[in-house]
């Protein structure tokens, strides 16, 4: 009996040593899948749908031939003739294989700033005949504690697409020759920092000779664009060429634009159109329009404390303390994401339109976005289209920064002590000086230090790959916002006063999809319409509602009209119009207005547009119709006021919802009736 039950533990114990045997191997081939099927473990992440963001629609979806959804979401009947074309008009020799030297070119700043600095040193190197070595973005390189498999211009942009689009244009090598390389290191060539829009004759009279005599230059490139926006007209290829290479050769990294191409796929997969928003509202912007009073705490003192760091560096040349509600007035401040939301809301956009909310990080964080998400049910950004791993995987294999960057070394006061602690006699000795603590504040959170100093603390290297990060953020946030259905920017101006990546993005929707419907809303316009029922702001009545259609409808073309006088002197990129566009007409509308010029035409006066398309282009589709001519029309004889802003409930009364959906549907019906 005894034998019986030691064999029967023995056995039990065999079975246990072969499972955790298996159990083992098990996770070994688990890891051994995860580690070498990246792809296909992205896919099924995909396919499972682990983001975030769960949408939430109506039951009905609105009519896709209705007149409410052509209004909201159809093109612009005005610009559907307005095609991109940006090929030489004319005679345009190849480069030359005898250049006058090596333009080399090292660009600091934002995301905006960097697309539209590499614009320009591309034109720039056409017009003195250089070679251009692939420009050095700065805030990519190895000491920002990035990635090492990708070396600065190819951490966001495709290297090998950018030189193959622009060989017809100009000569770009990728590095200097040895001999060049040497020089550059012991710093024996010419540099110049080239001052913001700088004329034609700066190059030619300044860098030109020098750049004869050297045969290379360096050009350092700080503040967002190296040439003047707007050219002679007898230099309009230059122009051209400018949108040849933002619109075309300016490609971003493969697994960057696959991980936007997801996101796109993402947000169309509910089969309905999306907004996207890009708020604008940065620190450096706030800061230099003097917009601190639109927050009322810690993030104001943030705000002045940059604006005090700005008029220092000569950035600000006004007065420290600015009365923001008198620069909320003349519309120099941004529009909250609340503000938008009401004008969206207001234009006849329900609670579960799709928004998606671009351009890098919101000022004051997610609770400044909290009103937006109480008037919209589908609001969402990257993070909650992607995962953390899809994320950190564009960012390559990062180094561990505690580990590459060790701690600054103790004091000669504290090796002292430690030295005269070792050395000292026979016991009792003193005891060792305690390890030295890190810099903290009495007041607890990341903006301690304002309280306590009146300098910010030096980034760390962590704090400078999370800038790196941001450039592949908005490189995502762009692409999505170029391709969205309908596009609204909060503010249109950066941290210097030019203009910014909301403006990028519309000039880059004016150029491909001029039809596709951006909106422009006068900032000063708009306030005052919303002081007009701030007591009442959610319950507007008719004439309101009638006065905000109307100004939305007229930001698409007046707004548009608008940038080409103000945008475009700054950014030849933010309005690239009428250098980089053409003509195609419907032949409907030409024998129709043979007599009298009709809208179309008067809008394309406006923007200068004269140039007709090439006759290749004449054999596509042409989507304009007669009937889109109304498309837009605004009710304003609905004699009933309309609570617009109906709280969205989910709660299990079901009479109380039918009630709220019969309210909103009443409301799509005289939007319907008035666009007839």
């Amino acid at each position: 009996m005894k034998e019986g039950k030691a064999f029967l533990k023995s056995k039990m114990k065999w079975v246990g040593l072969v499972g955790l045997v298996l159990s083992v191997f098990s996770l070994f081939v688990h890891f051994l899948l995860a580690r070498f099927t990246e792809d296909g473990f992205s896919e099924y992440q995909s396919s499972i749908t682990i983001f975030s963001w769960r949408p939430v629609f109506e039951a009905t979806d609105l009519s896709r031939t209705s007149p409410l959804y052509r209004r909201l979401w159809g093109p612009v009947g005005q610009l559907e003739s307005l095609h991109p074309h940006a090929n030489p008009k004319g005679y345009y020799a190849d480069p030359s294989a005898q250049s006058n030297g090596y333009i080399f070119v090292r660009i600091q700043g934002g995301f905006h700033e960097i697309r539209s600095s590499i614009c320009d040193v591309v034109a720039v190197s056409r017009f003195l005949n250089a070679t251009l070595v692939v420009p050095e973005i700065q805030q990519t390189t190895s000491k920002k504690g990035i990635s090492s498999q990708f070396k600065s211009f190819a951490y966001l942009y495709n290297e090998e697409t950018f030189m193959a689009a622009l060989a017809k244009d100009v000569n770009i090598v990728k590095t200097l020759p040895k001999s060049l390389k040497s020089a550059r290191r012991n710093k024996e060539i010419p540099v110049f920092r080239v001052p913001y829009a700088a004329s034609l004759y700066y190059y030619l009279h300044n860098v030109l000779p020098i750049l004869i005599k050297h045969s290379v230059v360096e050009l350092v490139v700080s503040d967002g664009g190296c040439l003047q926006a707007i050219l002679p007209p007898d230099l309009e290829e230059y122009q051209s060429l400018r949108c040849r290479v933002a619109f075309h050769a300016l490609r971003f990294r493969q697994d960057v634009q696959d991980l936007a191409t997801n996101l796109l796929h993402r947000l169309r997969a509910p089969g309905r159109p999306f907004i996207a928003f890009d708020p604008g509202m940065t620190r450096d912007a706030l800061a230099y329009h003097g917009c601190s009073e639109l927050f009322q705490d810690v993030h104001a003192e943030l705000i002045q404390h940059r604006r005090a760091w700005m008029r220092k560096r000569g950035i600000i040349k006004g007065k420290h303390s600015v009365n923001s509600a008198k620069q909320r007035l003349k519309g120099s401040c941004p529009l909250t994401p609340e503000e938008v939301g009401i004008l969206l809301r207001a234009y006849g956009y329900s609670w579960d339109t799709i928004i998606y909310v671009s351009g890098g990080e919101v000022f004051g964080g997610q609770r400044t976005l909290i009103p937006l998400h109480g008037l919209f049910e589908n609001v969402v950004d990257r993070t909650s289209l992607s995962t953390s791993w899809e994320l950190s995987r564009i960012y390559g294999r990062e180094a561990n920064l505690d580990e590459s960057y060790p701690r600054a070394p103790p004091s000669a006061q504290v090796e002292t002590k430690l030295d005269a602690w070792k050395n000292s006699g026979p016991r009792p000795r003193p005891l060792p000086p305690p390890p030295a603590r890190p810099k903290t504040y009495n007041i607890e959170g990341w903006w301690g230090w304002v309280a306590e100093s009146d300098n910010e603390p030096e980034s760390t290297v962590v704090e400078l790959r999370t800038n790196a990060h941001k450039l592949l953020w908005e490189a995502i946030d762009y692409t999505v916002a170029v391709e969205a259905d309908v596009f609204i920017p909060g503010f249109d101006s950066d941290g210097k006063g030019h203009p910014n990546f909301a403006s990028l993005v519309m000039g880059h929707r004016l150029y491909q999809s001029a039809a596709s419907k951006t909106y422009r809303p006068d900032r000063k316009e708009v306030v005052r319409l919303l002081d007009q029922i701030h007591s009442h702001i959610y319950h507007a009545n008719h004439s309101w509602l009638t006065s905000i259609r109307r100004h939305m409808r007229s930001s698409l073309i007046d707004g548009l009209i608008e940038a080409s006088n103000k945008s475009k002197s700054s950014s030849f990129l933010s309005h690239p119009v009428p250098e980089c566009s053409c003509l195609r007409p419907n032949p409907s509308e030409t024998l129709s207005n043979a007599s009298t010029p009709s809208v179309h035409l008067q809008v394309h006066a406006a923007l200068g547009v004269v140039h007709r398309c090439p006759a290749w282009m004449d054999g596509e589709k042409n989507l304009s119709s007669n009937e889109k001519d109304n498309e837009e029309d605004i009710d304003e004889n609905d004699p009933s006021s309309s609570r617009l802003f109906l709280q969205h409930t989910r709660s299990h009364d079901a009479g109380g919802e039918d009630i709220n959906l019969k309210e909103e549907s009443q409301f799509e019906d005289q939007e319907e009736d008035g666009g007839d």
